[in-house]
């Protein structure tokens, strides 16, 4: 991770989106469609052990050769070597890309798998190099051994995506993104256009980590702004995978530290992880992922950056997440915008969502807040984060007593939108939800979403209970609003706990209509 003194710092505690794109049994839906590549493979878990590893061969690859893995150092034209062996070992096509910076000769190591859309690239990339000062196991050996791990997983799989991959270790980072700035601006302006996105990992096992993703929609609003468009995906994909293993996140700003500087900088859509560097973790980022208020790496820069200075839950969690993203964004994702988006609420301020009048629950009504988590008898029936930031539309958000204190009871539950005026065009509805019951439930206990229109009310999402144990997991789905192009109307969200009595959650989050 390059020092910029002048950069924002990346420790503020604001919320990021997270999308969970899991598949769905048991979905009603009136033109609605699960928003799951169903046809794409499962990714794969990466053994930790496999990327401590590689990252015990950077540590002595660093001691053998002055302590260090430096831009013009022998120690860095050695771990090139080890990594571009292990590639060439597992049928990738590699190439060592030669720069100069600073009278020193530079490398840039790229590892295409074969087969794919090559004018549809996804590109995978971390910085190879450390600071002179120490052998840089966390920055970033830690980065490059989990991507280079993935490749590695990609080959003993032969996986064979819809999507060209594209690997890239680069050289100089620490002296100004110089490897990955000379690799950009070697491309041809057609070349270029190839690569649909870049994920970049720098710094994935800090001592004391967090949990950030670069904030690629702006939903942070500060820094920079929002990535190219197509980085809100790559956002929303890393988030779903932390979201299912029920991992909090926080966004980063694209704040210029990292090697996706020039890859956004020519429009190219990037996302990525990062644990955190130089800055102290905050009381509030403690109480999200524990550890202390103490720097994220204390030995960041420094000669004690070694394989000691590495939390192996962070490693493995981050190396799960960058296997999650290939796999789910190489083979039937896209980081290609799903469309102008012509109305959303993520529900972070009150935009006037009315409850109903007529509502006949006694308990946990349909409500904006901030959820607290609950579960009954090691089942989840209610997450304790929103699909996206803080907020969400849910069925009694404090926890209360126990489980069943204030989860909906005694009848059905609405709480309704503000109006929404259309365009005409091709319109879609997009959301996420949950439904969550205990094997008590029945199938008269549902969640439903609506559109009213003038006198008229349309279901487009039923999604109705079993008697089984469903446990609460944030699912997205989309819905064709083309119908009432043109029209105003009004979104209107209901669940109901109308069999005998029972445990009943439902939430819903994230909610837009895109025209394309």
């Amino acid at each position: 991770m390059l020092r910029l003194d002048c950069s924002p710092e990346y420790t503020e505690d604001h919320p990021v989106r997270a999308l969970s794109i899991v598949s769905v049994g048991g979905l009603i839906a009136a033109g609605l469609a699960v928003a799951t590549p169903a046809q794409a493979a499962a990714a794969p878990d990466i053994p930790v052990a496999n990327v401590k590893a590689h990252l015990s061969q950077f540590q002595s690859i660093a001691t053998a050769n002055g302590g260090n893995r430096a831009h013009g150092r022998p120690g860095y034209l050695a771990s090139v070597t080890y990594v571009k062996n292990l590639l060439d070992a597992a049928g990738f096509t590699t190439t060592q890309q030669s720069f100069t910076y600073n009278g020193a000769t530079g490398y840039n190591l790229i590892a295409d798998w074969p087969g794919g859309d090559t004018t549809d690239t996804l590109m995978i990339g971390g910085h190879l190099d450390s600071v002179t000062a120490g052998p840089g196991i966390n920055d970033n050996g830690s980065g490059s051994a989990g991507i280079l791990e993935v490749a590695l997983q990609v080959a003993r799989s032969n996986f064979q995506p819809d999507r060209h991959l594209r690997f890239g270790w680069w050289g100089a980072e620490e002296l100004g993104l110089r490897g990955s700035t000379y690799y950009v601006n070697s491309l041809t302006a057609a070349q270029r256009a190839n690569i649909g996105g870049y994920l970049n990992f720098d710094m994935i096992g800090s001592p004391n980590p967090g949990y950030f993703l670069y904030d690629g929609d702006n939903s942070d609003g500060t820094g920079s702004g929002p990535g190219p468009a197509g980085s809100a995906q790559i956002e929303a994909t890393l988030a779903s995978y932390f979201t299912s293993i029920g991992v909090p996140t926080r966004g980063t700003d694209f704040d210029g530290r990292s090697d996706y500087g020039p890859f956004i900088a020519n429009g190219i859509p990037a996302g990525g992880i990062f644990t955190g560097a130089e800055g102290s973790k905050t009381s509030a980022q403690v109480s999200l992922w524990g550890g202390t208020t103490g720097r994220f790496d204390p030995c960041y820069h420094a000669s004690c950056d070694t394989v000691t200075n590495i939390n192996d839950t962070a490693l493995d969690r981050n190396s799960d997440a960058i296997a999650h993203a290939v796999w789910t964004l190489a083979d039937g994702g896209t980081t290609t915008p799903p469309g102008e988006t012509v109305w959303s609420d993520g529900l972070e301020t009150a935009t006037g969502w009315t409850q109903g009048t007529t509502d006949t629950a006694t308990a946990g009504r349909l409500e904006r807040g901030d959820p607290a988590a609950t579960s009954s008898s090691g089942v989840t029936t209610q997450l304790g984060t929103a699909a996206g930031g803080t907020y969400a539309l849910v069925t009694g958000a404090t926890a209360g007593a126990s489980a069943g204190a204030n989860d909906l009871d005694g009848g059905i539950s609405t709480i309704t939108s503000p109006s929404i005026t259309l365009p005409t065009g091709t319109l879609t509805l997009n959301l996420s939800w949950y439904l969550a019951h205990l094997n008590n439930a029945t199938s008269a206990d549902y969640l439903r979403v609506r559109v009213v229109s003038g006198t008229t009310t349309t279901t487009v999402l039923t999604q109705s209970a079993t008697a089984t144990n469903k446990a609460a997991a944030w699912t997205t789905a989309t819905a064709n609003l083309s119908s009432y192009a043109g029209q105003t109307i009004r979104l209107q969200v209901e669940a109901a706990d109308a069999g005998t009595a029972s445990l009943v959650e439902a939430a819903v989050d994230n909610l837009s209509i895109t025209r394309s």
